[in-house]
């Protein structure tokens, strides 16, 4: 039996849908091959939670717990934080130090693909289109025409690096950009605003599935707020149908792009890309390489749409980080 550090929280905004994500893990993990073991990360304290909502502290030296005298350490880490410190590469980079395998990528294509505007720019000269972008650092002059001037009317300001659609805002006029910039900046000091993109939107799930990259079928996103932010995401304000109401010419297309990108970062583990196709075209707007795994999350609809059971799924991620 291996020990399955399944770890969850984070230091983020998105720390409540962490640990759903983790607890669904923990709930399907194959309990006659592993030993799941619920990790609650926060910036004050690192715990292991048993059965009994009894909390054990980390020694944060060698990621062990102490339970009746007896030391416990990890064959794996499940990687279920979504945002920081989960998905931009520092726990990815601790455990590689610890030579403890894990769940996710390496750290450097999770800092790479947890920063949007980096993400994208690796990607353009591989012909992988992404909406019109500008950029913004905490502190900087707001030049409001300038923005309108290249990116133009409605646009969206986003944090760059953050998740589940926190700060994110539709904008329609001028005067309601520096509110926006403000509701970004307090999930990050770093902003990307796009042009608005008025096409259909797909999730695309790329895997390694048994040693080889799989696209799982594609969702469709119809949301009935403006976009698909927070409340559509988890609160049902969307509808999310997979496989996508798309041509088969385009599913094979975006799903070709999706892999490509995956292929070209020398991905592991999960990766959620969301593009919107326009006059037949997908634009990326983002990869999430630590995407929600909570029954309702789009991975997890996309892997039963597959005939992949979640023990399946977790099963195969924990297989392929321990070889």
């Amino acid at each position: 039996m291996k020990n399955i550090a399944i770890i969850m929280g984070g230091y983020s905004s998105e720390y409540k849908i962490s640990l759903i994500s983790g607890n669904v893990v923990y709930q399907f993990l194959d309990k006659k091959k592993y030993n799941g073991f619920r990790i609650h990360i926060f910036k004050e304290k690192w715990v292991y939670v048993d059965d009994n909502e009894t909390e054990f502290p980390i020694d944060k030296n060698d990621f062990s717990i102490t339970l009746s005298g007896n030391k416990i350490k990890f064959d794996c880490v499940f990687n279920a934080i979504h945002g920081t410190p989960g998905e931009d590469g520092l726990m990815q980079a601790y455990f590689e130090l610890l030579d403890i395998p894990h769940t996710s990528c390496d750290y450097y294509q999770a800092a790479l693909t947890f920063n949007k505007r980096d993400l994208l720019s690796v990607l353009k000269p591989y012909g992988i289109k992404s909406a019109i972008s500008y950029y913004l650092n905490k502190g900087e002059h707001i030049d409001t025409a300038a923005i309108v001037s290249k990116v133009g009317l409605p646009c969206f300001v986003k944090p760059n690096k953050a998740g589940s659609s926190f700060g994110i805002s539709k904008v329609k006029t001028e005067a309601e950009l520096p509110i926006a910039i403000e509701v970004a900046y307090k999930e990050d000091n770093e902003i990307i605003i796009e042009s608005f993109l008025d096409g259909t939107e797909v999730s695309v799930g790329v895997i390694n599935y048994q040693g080889k990259t799989t696209v799982l079928p594609i969702t469709e996103i119809v949301s009935e707020n403006d976009f698909f932010d927070y409340e559509a995401k988890y609160l049902g304000k969307s509808q999310e149908i997979t496989p996508a109401r798309i041509s088969d010419e385009m599913t094979q297309k975006v799903g070709d792009i999706a892999k490509r990108a995956y292929e070209i970062l020398r991905m592991k583990g999960f990766s959620r890309s969301e593009f919107i196709i326009v006059n037949d075209e997908p634009y990326m707007l983002e990869m999430n390489t630590i995407p929600g795994l909570t029954t309702e999350s789009l991975i997890p609809q996309q892997a039963i749409a597959a005939g992949i059971s979640l023990t399946e799924l977790f099963t195969n991620a924990i297989q392929l980080a321990i070889q």
